[in-house]
């Protein structure tokens, strides 16, 4: 995700503690905030899937198959 877009939900985020947002702005909240929890896991999966663990007799398998 990009910085911009995280600078932008920071933004939203301050500004809904100190004022409120307006309707568009919710929305766009929501947006953006699903875009970062997508993004996120989708980096998460990437890492999982490039561990993998070595049992006892030496053989490996995936954390996750």
């Amino acid at each position: 995700m990009e910085q911009k877009k995280i600078d932008r939900i920071n933004e939203l985020a301050r500004k809904q503690k100190s004022e409120g947002l307006s309707e568009e702005e919710l929305a766009e909240q929501k947006i953006l905030r699903r875009e970062y929890i997508d993004s996120f896991k989708a980096s998460l999966v990437s890492q999982l899937n490039s561990i993998y663990i070595v049992d006892e007799k030496g053989n490996k398998k995936k954390l996750i198959q």
